[in-house]
């Protein structure tokens, strides 16, 4: 039957098939019964203290109370005592976080001090992560350093309200359990909970845990139809299911460890929901060879006896086990959740804020070396820093430090970048036709938004023969919704002047210093070209060249299809202009917010 229900998929290899059959001989699995959130909690939390630098930590979303207190608690109970614990303070230098130079001593000395970083101080310990979700890049990439070494544990407390904020993907690509606890009520019952002495066992017996390679490759499979691009999830997977075997005192991973490891790892990983099939070698097998034409007439003297296989499982059963086991896992509703973050996916261009730039004003960003004589200013400290390692080669004497030109540093200043959003609105009469009316109201709820964000708009319009500035940059809301509400409709689709005006209007706004992005409405059919004839082959060609233009100037872009239907026309413009594509049928107010908050990001 199982067989019957896999008619879709290719074969694997005979070699799997051998292994795990070999492998999982036994009984086939049932499938996992979605248990409690609590009760997923406590397995992750026993397996993260049976191997806690293997699995790499956990990602804790939960706010802070009495829950994720005895989440952490409980954590903490399992693992050995002395177990090094330390909290992440907020904003702390890297000078503290990595250790670096120790200045009031080597004042004192005479000579470098070194000073011991909070990475070293937790060596084979746990991390704490506060406010993960609000964790800058650049401290992420430091942790993420910490965690491929494999010297310490992370534990990323994301107290996140909403689903856009979340703990850098550097962080969560390595940390095997993602634990939610905001649905979790603050007396769920603890259950059959491990011991620390059952702890302690495990991670003696953890070592000597073996798994086969048709294990791995079932995790590799499993993670490859859920959706999983990333290559450390299935080796997460692996290092979890192996703790699982440990725990229960079996030398070897188990169906059931690997499913327990499925539910806990690569269950909140995944984004699709079709999994009913698992990804296969698609290398053709060869046919087996005919038998002799006299062995099959002739019968044998001594048949062997044939082995009794009772009900084993078919060569794809262990792969539906662990299928089934994710799926248990895999909260309902989450294909809409996924539909909903693919709109928020980041590009690699700047965000809405505006992009970073070097200035004289704005947020301190470290210290570099420079001349304080201009309008640079003098960091005292760092300038000490930077002299006091040369003191005794200098020849100081009485307390007095030698300050040379090369121990200067002036602090570093990064400021944000004014965000102008320029609206490219398609009048012609087709889209009058269609949706021009919703196409204003979308129009009018984006504006909105940026006069929240403070953002400066520009509204442009495009039809006949041309392109058209309704109104140029301005922070004035009044005057934006005013100059939208008199844009009439009608006549020809000039799309190449329509973008290549708005292109025109980007490059002001970036020579300026600003951060332009464009929010473009239209159905994507064009039939008037840039010298304003008809023609609608020549004049998609012009519109085609004018969004490769954009593309290559790096001018984040929002496409809203205003057709009836999501059109090939303007999924086609999308992809030139490696723009977001947002068919207007689908764009609720929040959808539109999320989309026009995050162009560019």
């Amino acid at each position: 039957m199982a067989a019957a229900q896999r008619t879709t998929r290719t074969k694997a290899p005979s070699l799997l098939q051998a292994q795990l059959q070999a492998t999982f001989d036994a009984d086939p699995v049932p499938a996992q019964e979605a248990l409690s959130p609590w009760a997923t909690a406590v397995q992750a939390a026993a397996l993260l203290a049976v191997d806690p630098l293997g699995t790499a930590g956990a990602s804790l979303r939960a706010g802070h109370g009495p829950v994720r207190t005895r989440w952490l608690a409980l954590l903490r109970s399992l693992l050995p005592q002395g177990t090094p614990w330390r909290k992440l303070p907020p904003n702390i230098p890297d000078a503290r976080l990595l250790g670096g130079l120790d200045l009031a001593a080597t004042l004192a000395a005479g000579r470098p001090v070194a000073e011991r970083g909070l990475l070293a101080d937790t060596a084979s310990g746990i991390l704490l992560l506060p406010m993960a979700e609000r964790a800058p890049a650049c401290l992420a990439a430091r942790l993420a350093t910490a965690l491929d070494a494999g010297t310490l544990s992370l534990l990323a407390l994301d107290e996140g309200a909403t689903d856009e904020e979340q703990a850098p993907s550097a962080l969560l690509d390595r940390l095997a359990f993602h634990v939610k606890l905001s649905d979790v009520g603050a007396r769920e019952p603890d259950g059959d909970l491990p011991t620390p002495d059952d702890i302690a066992a495990a991670r003696l017996r953890l070592p000597a845990v073996q798994a086969t390679d048709a294990t791995l490759q079932s995790l590799c499979a499993v993670a490859a139809a859920l959706g999983i691009a990333s290559v450390r999830a299935p080796l997460l997977a692996l290092r979890a299911a192996r703790a699982a075997a440990a725990l229960a005192s079996r030398p070897e991973v188990s169906a059931e460890d690997a499913a327990l490891a499925c539910r806990l790892v690569l269950a909140p990983r995944a984004t699709i929901l079709s999994i009913q099939d698992v990804p296969a070698d698609d290398t053709p097998q060869p046919d087996p060879a005919p038998p002799p034409p006299d062995a099959s007439t002739a019968p044998d003297a001594n048949p062997a006896p044939t082995p009794d296989t009772g009900d084993a499982p078919s060569p794809g059963a262990m792969d539906d086990i662990l299928l089934q086991a994710a799926r248990a896992a895999i909260p309902a509703g989450l294909l809409a959740l996924l539909q909903a973050r693919a709109l928020r996916q980041p590009s690699p261009l700047s965000g809405t804020s505006g992009a970073s730039q070097p200035g004289r004003r704005g947020r301190p960003a470290g210290t570099r070396p420079g001349d304080p004589r201009g309008a640079e200013r003098l960091n005292l400290i760092e300038t000490l820093r930077a002299a006091a390692p040369w003191q005794r080669i200098r020849g100081a004497t009485g307390g007095r430090l030698q300050i040379r030109r090369t121990d200067f540093r002036v602090t570093r200043h990064i400021q944000r970048a004014e965000t102008t959003t320029i609206f490219v609105v398609d009048a012609s009469g087709s889209s009058a036709l269609n949706r021009l009316a919703e196409a204003k109201g979308a129009v009018e709820l984006l504006l909105a938004e940026c006069y929240v964000r403070r953002d400066q708009v520009a509204v442009l319009a495009f039809r006949g023969t041309g392109a058209q500035v309704l109104l140029p940059p301005t922070r004035s809301l009044v005057r934006a919704k005013r100059s939208l509400s008199a844009l009439p409709g009608g006549g020809g689709t000039p799309l190449a002047a329509g973008l290549d005006a708005g292109l025109l209007l980007a490059d002001s706004v970036r020579r300026r210093g600003g951060t332009p992005t464009l929010v473009l409405l239209t159905d994507g059919r064009s039939n008037v070209a840039r010298d304003g004839r008809g023609g609608r082959a020549r004049a998609e060609a012009d519109a085609l060249q004018a969004a490769r233009a954009i593309r290559m100037a790096g001018i984040g872009t929002l496409l809203v299809d205003t057709s009836p239907r999501p059109a090939a026309a303007a999924q086609r413009l999308a992809e030139t202009l490696a723009a977001r594509y947002l068919p207007l049928p689908y764009a609720n107010p929040a959808t539109l917010s999320l989309a026009a908050g995050r162009v560019g990001k």
